[in-house]
């Protein structure tokens, strides 16, 4: 089965990219996984506090996750998988990739406001000849609606 990976966070162009794959994932008979990654450096404290702040960014990524799968489960009838990865996020988008061969396309969603981000401008203006699989930049001014037509 082709996967459609997305990469979850807190921005709201990432909602526009999980609706496009979403779908995409529904239409053409794949799935959804949803890769939440932890940066590294949330932890670089003392080593009792780091663990305590790893537990609670995993349960921020898991409470994240439940709210993106709900809509997405009730709107469109798919179960995301989940993946939490630590890490800076362009090496673990990479890794999660390569580690799943079914992973067979990567779904980001463009910021609006301050460029279109960090993921975004690495993977698709840096990386984009050598990249392992396709990669659909979803733009973040599209409507709920725009991005359903598209699908």
């Amino acid at each position: 089965m082709r996967k459609f990976l997305v990469v979850v966070d807190e921005t709201p162009e990432c909602m526009n990219a999980i609706r496009f794959a979403a779908r995409r994932a529904k239409k053409t008979g794949g799935g959804l996984q949803m890769l939440f990654v932890i940066r590294p450096e949330e932890f670089q404290h003392w080593l009792g506090v780091g663990d305590l702040m790893r537990h609670e960014a995993r349960e921020a990524a898991e409470k994240r996750f439940h709210e993106v799968a709900g809509p997405v489960q009730e709107n469109v009838g798919i179960v995301p998988e989940f993946v939490i990865r630590e890490g800076e996020a362009v090496e673990q988008v990479l890794a999660q990739i390569k580690e799943d061969p079914e992973v067979g396309v990567l779904v980001l969603g463009a910021g609006v406001d301050n460029g279109p981000g960090p993921l975004v401008s690495y993977l698709v203006g840096k990386m984009a000849g050598s990249m392992p699989v396709p990669v659909t930049v979803v733009p973040g001014a599209l409507s709920r609606e725009q991005v359903i037509a598209l699908c």
